[in-house]
């Protein structure tokens, strides 16, 4: 007889691969067969005819005594159920190596029942079951399963699901998916258990969800569908196992919109369409609106403009470089290009006088800044704005030790998304950003650089052109190339004797300042 080996333990989360290839069958609170898989089939080779009904010690040799298998049960049900490394018996008569995990499910009216899910060590890692399944496994992430009839109605849970929704399994017991959290996701959710049910192929489904009650956070899950069938091969119900994987989707979708960032951010010296290019990429795969307002220096290539609040604060002018929303009629009353006053006592206020980010998860909820400001207030209540980030744009140059020079603020808010922002969403908007920062930099610095190269040459130029009684003269300077801006580029008109005139056109090699000054 095979024994079961050491690496047992009682009432844990599952751990390695266990759910790779699983095979899941289900019993009752007596140890006899309920309902069978086909994945259990192709494990063991009995088919459901010849399992269901009958004791589970028909597979699992260690367990064959009536008292070893009334030990087992009890010590399952006192632990919460059992996990470990054991043999089970092929129809052909051979052991196969697994790893098991047995779980309790509760049903109405106080009866238990329990959930084997069984995996092939020898087996390749793959299958229906896999990817975030068993990296929760692994992590030791509580894994919720529901078993449910032909009608989808739930008939028993484990208390692990609880933990995903909130919803405590007397309020889960005897209904479906959509009496519970009705909605697009919950319908889905069903769509797919009945294929499994028609087809008898077990299926994996993402979906999203979020309660209103103690839930900020939008939750996803991966769930993993498995047909249950009765003692004549028909399907019995559906036995869903499912996985809480929000952190894992929002690590992939942060990474995914850091990588358009790379591509999308910052492809000419364009400060405002730069600034538009950070808005676009924002929403909305972030935000709902965004908006990008740069000091006006570094649209221009000027000095900096300051402007006084009612506090006294020395505030930088800002314009606004980028504007998106999802909304065909932007939340904002001021366009791109326009000056955008600051609220007294608002964020962007805030963020131009410190520097440092302002993350406001819930707008509204108490006496706040927007009482201050009763039309923006409206006009947030009116469009829906629940949440609110404010970021600055800091360039690279040190203005004095510790604070960088400021070229802006990018706002970013929710409205038809319910989820509020949070910390990690204020670091993902930091970073977003500072990679804009980098072009909106680059791109000042090279408007800057024009400006005094434009200057410098119109300085040098000829302001007056004197062709005397001659001709007749006017000039008008363009650069040949946009994206180089001005060059070294000259000419002049010189009056010469018997009513003559010179006309004069030269070039200096290069742009900029040096070929300005070369030209002079």
């Amino acid at each position: 007889m095979t024994t079961v080996s050491s690496s047992i333990t009682f009432g844990s989360r599952t751990s390695t691969s266990e759910l790779s290839d699983a095979a899941f069958a289900l019993f009752d609170e007596r140890g006899a067969t309920v309902a069978w898989t086909q994945a259990a089939e192709r494990l063991v080779g009995y088919s459901a005819g010849e399992v269901v009904g009958r004791s589970a010690a028909l597979v699992l040799p260690p367990f064959a005594e009536a008292g070893a298998m009334s030990a087992f049960v009890e010590e399952c049900r006192a632990r919460n159920g059992w996990s470990g490394v054991t043999a089970v018996r092929h129809r052909d008569g051979h052991m196969v190596d697994v790893s098991m995990r047995i779980s309790m499910l509760r049903g109405r009216g106080g009866t238990v029942q329990w959930l084997a899910s069984v995996s092939d060590m020898g087996a390749p890692p793959g299958g229906a079951v896999n990817g975030a399944v068993r990296g929760a496994l692994l992590t030791s992430a509580p894994v919720g399963i529901s078993v449910r009839d032909l009608q989808l109605r739930s008939v028993a849970v484990n208390d692990a699901l609880e933990t995903h929704d909130g919803i405590h399994h007397d309020a889960r017991l005897g209904r479906r998916i959509s009496d519970v959290l009705p909605g697009a996701e919950a319908e889905a959710v069903e769509a797919v258990m009945r294929q499994v049910l028609q087809s008898g192929t077990a299926k994996v489904h993402e979906y999203r969800m979020r309660l209103a009650a103690g839930l900020l956070r939008e939750q996803t899950f991966e769930v993993s569908f498995h047909c249950l069938q009765g003692a004549d091969g028909l399907p019995l119900g559906t036995c869903m196992i499912s996985v809480n994987v929000a952190d894992r989707r929002q690590e992939r979708e942060r990474l995914g919109l850091l990588g358009q960032a790379g591509t999308r951010l910052g492809r000419t010296l364009d400060v405002t369409q730069t600034g538009q290019e950070l808005a676009d990429l924002a929403v909305p795969l972030f935000a709902d609106f965004a908006a990008v307002d740069l000091e006006q220096s570094v649209l221009f290539g000027e000095g900096s403009s300051i402007q006084s609040d009612v506090a006294g604060r020395r505030l930088p002018v800002l314009r606004r470089a980028g504007l998106a929303s999802i909304r065909h009629g932007a939340e904002s009353p001021w366009g791109r290009g326009e000056p955008v006053p600051q609220p007294v006592d608002g964020p962007t206020a805030e963020v131009l006088g410190t520097g440092k980010s302002r993350l406001e998860p819930v707008l509204d909820t108490a006496a706040t800044w927007l009482d201050k400001n009763p039309a923006l207030a409206q006009s947030l209540r009116m469009h829906g704005v629940h949440s609110l980030i404010v970021v600055p744009i800091l360039a690279r140059r040190v203005l004095v030790p510790g604070r960088r020079a400021l070229l802006g603020v990018v706002v970013f808010t929710r409205g038809e998304n319910p989820v509020p922002f949070q910390e990690i969403d204020l670091l993902l908007a930091e970073e977003l950003v500072g990679r804009a920062a980098q072009s909106l930099d680059n791109a000042r610095r090279f408007a800057r650089e024009q400006t005094t190269a434009l200057a410098l040459q119109r300085s040098l130029l000829p302001r007056r052109l004197r062709g005397g009684a001659a001709v007749e003269t006017a000039s008008r300077y363009l650069p040949a190339d946009i994206d180089n801006g001005v060059g070294g580029d000259w000419f002049d008109v010189i009056p010469l004797s018997g009513a003559r005139v010179a006309l004069v056109v030269g070039d200096v090699v290069g742009h900029g300042i040096n070929a300005a000054a070369a030209m002079g």
